[in-house]
């Protein structure tokens, strides 16, 4: 896939988010049609969680040479950052502005700017591309999760 179509991709990703739960209710959010799975209103305060520290990677890769950046499980922002709670129009649009800034930057990047590399503490080096590639991939990744949702619920 060409970086263009990449970013283009990436760009995408919050409509893509909030057409799959449009019309959804609050009720509708927070059920567990399959059990052992997120709630939908989990799984999107799980992309908007991830969306900054995916920014912050590729920052990083952009401005400094061969950053070391570190890993964070999923389970644990779930169980401690009251998902719950939380409003999905503001996860929403966290995630529509990490990618509005972030693809203002993209675009302006060399084919070169896209093969820096990042040292991840579990996964090595990575280069901006395959960060990218990783972070646009996320959305339609947990869009199919909440499309078996909806249809577990009949929607």
């Amino acid at each position: 896939m060409s970086i263009e179509r990449l970013i283009d991709d990436y760009a995408a990703g919050p409509e893509r988010l909030r057409q799959a739960i449009s019309g959804m209710s609050d009720e509708q959010l927070d059920a567990k049609p399959i059990p052992g799975t997120w709630s939908t209103r989990q799984v999107v305060c799980h992309v908007a969680d991830f969306e900054p520290i995916y920014a912050d990677r590729m920052k990083r890769v952009i401005a400094e040479d061969e950053p070391t950046f570190f890993g964070g499980d999923p389970d644990v922002f779930a169980s401690r950052l009251a998902y719950a709670e939380r409003d999905v129009d503001e996860e929403l649009n966290v995630i529509d502005a990490t990618r509005r800034q972030l693809t203002r930057i993209l675009t302006i990047l060399s084919a070169e700017d896209f093969q820096r590399n990042g040292n991840h503490f579990e996964d090595g080096p990575l280069s901006l591309e395959t960060l990218l590639s990783r972070i646009t991939g996320h959305v339609p990744h947990h869009v199919n999760f909440i499309e078996a949702k909806r249809d577990a619920l009949g929607l």
